[in-house]
């Protein structure tokens, strides 16, 4: 069933984050800080797949998100979605199912055995491809997906995800210039919002998260390891 009617995007960024919070999805800890898959700490992790194991809250996101894609792209802007491995997966399953559109799923790379082929599933010259994935951070792991999109003769000129950091400024200004538009539910600003009107953490860490939000490579720098 394609989703028409939702909330507007202040507050599907609100039940979202309340929603990553129930399951506890969310990881702050800013005395002893997460090391990301950069080398770099960070005071936050979100770990996005546990969604798939909660299925009132999965389905609800995936409405929420195929919404928010018809609302901000346009009803028939699609003619295939595909799933980034391997978070996007079953997330572009569950938009394509929604959307009543075909699905693909696009490797990191090669898988270097039998047609040592990028894209799985049916993806043709000129159809126009809704990227999934379950998150972005700076939006560089996005680009090479939508590489391996275009050189099938489709297009690719949207991503959605369910989270967004939304506290690095070049995120937006990376995927644009590929000629990529982001569309997301909610950031970290959302999640550090409802923390504070649930009191889900401490204050302490809250403090520490929002320092890391306001000025993150700051925060990475001052609290690299030796």
């Amino acid at each position: 069933m394609i989703p028409t009617s939702y909330p507007d995007a202040a507050e599907m960024a609100r039940l979202t984050a309340r929603m990553l919070l129930e399951i506890e999805a969310v990881h702050l800890n800013a005395a002893d800080p997460f090391t990301l898959a950069s080398g770099l700490p960070s005071p936050t992790y979100i770990d996005c797949r546990k969604l798939i194991s909660y299925p009132r809250i999965r389905s609800t996101l995936m409405d929420f998100l195929t919404v928010t894609v018809m609302r901000n792209a346009g009803f028939e802007a699609f003619d295939n979605v595909a799933g980034g491995e391997t978070a996007g997966i079953p997330f572009g399953a569950l938009v394509a199912e929604r959307m009543a559109l075909p699905m693909t799923y696009v490797r990191k790379k090669p898988k270097g055995y039998g047609r040592n082929a990028r894209i799985e599933g049916v993806m043709t010259e000129g159809q126009r491809v809704l990227l999934v994935e379950d998150l972005t951070t700076d939006g560089g792991s996005k680009l090479s997906f939508v590489d391996a999109i275009r050189e099938t003769g489709a297009t690719c000129g949207h991503t959605a995800v369910i989270f967004y950091y939304g506290i690095f400024p070049e995120t937006e200004k990376t995927l644009g210039d590929h000629g990529v538009a982001l569309h997301h539910l909610c950031t970290w600003w959302d999640v550090l919002a409802e923390a504070k009107a649930q009191g889900t953490f401490d204050a302490a860490t809250l403090e520490g998260v929002e320092a890391f939000l306001n000025d993150p490579r700051g925060w990475q720098e001052a609290h690299k390891k030796a």
